[in-house]
């Protein structure tokens, strides 16, 4: 059955995603400014005790994915600290500025993941700013990626499906997972090219409490989960699945 993942910034997020059926959950921060970035530890210890399984993103800045060689260790320190407490997976990506895997970055990134512990390792989307989608993808199998997170290269998966179906057709012992403007409507026709998972953020806007001010910021609200479209997912998957 093809897997469900949900993009969430707190605990609230993860319970949410849980009760509606999500299979694991992608922890990040800055999810809507940036497009995500390593959470807090104290973040993923709150999300964990939800009893939902957590993977971690990653990516110390906003920006491109080419990383300085202290950038890399940073990120692998960062791993080694999430990882041992309790995350079950990571979301790495890195290039080189020729637009190609950056093998020796994503080798060290997978070797802190696994020396910390047994835990899945996800490329994420930094592989739609790949020069060669399907090349990248064989670099990847060969270095131990357990799974990728694309759009097929387009700004939404449901754009990309003809390079999300080669990548399936690839066969690369890697999983596809689908993300990118994922909706529960467009979640069949992914489902239908045979992608081992779709992901989503199913974000919402709720009112802000508080107030903007020098040095804090302008808020047109706050991000949530919506639990609504959480459930819309888990159906659009599996119409017998009931939520939990």
């Amino acid at each position: 059955m093809t897997a469900l993942e949900i993009a969430v910034q707190d605990a609230a997020g993860a319970a949410i995603a849980l009760a509606g059926g999500a299979d694991r959950v992608e922890l990040c921060a800055a999810l809507g400014a940036t497009g995500g970035l390593t959470p807090t530890l104290g973040t993923l210890e709150a999300t964990t005790a939800t009893g939902v399984g957590v993977h971690v993103l990653i990516r110390g800045r906003p920006g491109g994915f080419v990383y300085t060689r202290a950038e890399v260790t940073t990120m692998a320190a960062d791993i080694a600290h999430l990882v041992g407490a309790g995350a079950s997976g990571v979301v790495i990506g890195a290039l080189n500025e020729d637009a190609a895997v950056d093998r020796d970055a994503t080798a060290a990134l997978i070797a802190a993941a696994r020396g910390a512990g047994a835990v899945d390792v996800t490329f994420h989307r930094a592989l739609d700013a790949a020069a060669d989608p399907l090349v990248a993808l064989q670099v990847l199998a060969e270095l131990g990626v357990d799974r990728v997170l694309t759009s097929g290269g387009a700004p939404t998966a449901g754009d990309g499906l003809d390079v999300l179906a080669a990548l399936v057709e690839a066969d690369s012992g890697v999983q596809i997972m689908a993300g990118g403007g994922v909706r529960p409507d467009t979640v069949p026709e992914l489902v239908a090219i045979g992608v081992d998972a779709v992901h989503l953020s199913a974000r919402t806007l709720v009112a802000d409490p508080g107030r903007s001010g020098p040095g804090g910021g302008v808020s047109g609200g706050l991000e949530a989960t919506d639990p609504d479209v959480v459930a819309a997912a888990r159906r659009a998957l599996d119409p017998s699945v009931a939520c939990r």
